[in-house]
This record gives C-alpha cells, sequence and structure tokens, in this order.
C-alpha cells in the first residue's frame, strides 16, 4: 500500500510543476486524497458493505470537494488537479495515467441500469469544467478540451473540442481546424 501511496505522489509531482515536496502532497493535495480515499472504499464495495463504502466516499466528497463513487473502476496514477467539482460515476471506468482538471463530470445520462457512465482508457487528459457523458469510450492518448460536451466515442489519439465536442486537428501555429474544414 504504501509503495501505491509513493507512486501516486511521485506522479502528482512528475505532473504539477507547482508541487515542491512529496510531503506538500500528501498534505494539500485534494485530488491525492480523493483518489487514495477511493482505493480504500472500493475495496469495500467489493465486499459488498455498500453503506461503509458511500459513507467513506461522501466524506472524502465534503472534504476534499471531488466525488468518486465507490463503484467505479480506476486504473493507475489518475492526477486530479485542483478537483473541486469533479464527479465519477459509479460505472465509469478510468484507464492508468489519466490527468483530470476542476470541473469534470463522468456522468450518466438517464435512469438505465448496467453500464451508464464512460470509459476513460489509458493517456487521456480531460480539461476543466468538461461534460462526458453516458456509456461512451474516450480512446487513448486523447485530450478533451476545457467545457466540452462529450456525447459519442472519441477514438485514440483525439482532441475534441465544444459543445457538442468535435474532433479538431492540431495545426502548426496553434490553429485548430474543425475535420469539417471550419476554423475556429
Amino acid at each position: 500500500m504504501f509503495k501505491r501511496l509513493m507512486e501516486e505522489a511521485r506522479n502528482v509531482m512528475e505532473k504539477d510543476p507547482a508541487a515542491r515536496s512529496i510531503l506538500e502532497v500528501f498534505l494539500c493535495y485534494p485530488g491525492f486524497h480523493a483518489v487514495n480515499a477511493y482505493r480504500i472504499h472500493h475495496r469495500l464495495y467489493l465486499r459488498k458493505w455498500y453503506l461503509l463504502a458511500r459513507i467513506i466516499s461522501q466524506i472524502t466528497r465534503n472534504l476534499t470537494g471531488i466525488e468518486i463513487h465507490s463503484g467505479a473502476k480506476i486504473g493507475r496514477k489518475l492526477f486530479i488537479d485542483h478537483g473541486m467539482g469533479v464527479v465519477i460515476g459509479e460505472t465509469a471506468e478510468i484507464g492508468d495515467n489519466v490527468t483530470m482538471y476542476h470541473g469534470v463530470t463522468l456522468g450518466g445520462t438517464g435512469k438505465d441500469k448496467g453500464k451508464r457512465h464512460p470509459t476513460v482508457e489509458d493517456n487521456v487528459i480531460i480539461g476543466a469544467g468538461a461534460k462526458i457523458l453516458g456509456p461512451i469510450l474516450i480512446g487513448a492518448n486523447s485530450k478533451i478540451g476545457a467545457n466540452s460536451v462529450v456525447l459519442k466515442d472519441v477514438t485514440k489519439n483525439s482532441t475534441m473540442v465544444g459543445i457538442p465536442a468535435k474532433s479538431v486537428i492540431p495545426r502548426e501555429n496553434n490553429v485548430l481546424y474543425i475535420y469539417s474544414d471550419a476554423v475556429i
């Protein structure tokens, strides 16, 4: 367990230039606290101790401003930067080495039973305020722009922006082109 904590703390140090020490990460990073509390309440959830798992998740939510449902499946090295307002739903799945900024929602779109939240593959970056809704797939190595609303599957290595989100092609001199050739 200590090895996993150190791996998560080093991940924060690598991804956040403002992090000055491992001790600072352990004491002051709500994303780090929320992810590690999730590891505990997720184990309880898997053992069918649903109420205790949910109580711990709600206490963590009140302390960090980050809500991670105990039933979500999260891989290694999830970095939630700043984190306030992040919501990760019950059937969400998150791969390894994913970065999320504040205000991100991995949410459902209705009262359906079964898989109703997104699956995010490895090495994805999700910008502040992005909403990814429904049982969709976000392919590996993709980027979701800030405040984008993603309602459809995203192929790997894509960059998505807008409401609703559309794929763009990054070009030289920082101009982005939407696949329909409209410049934004």
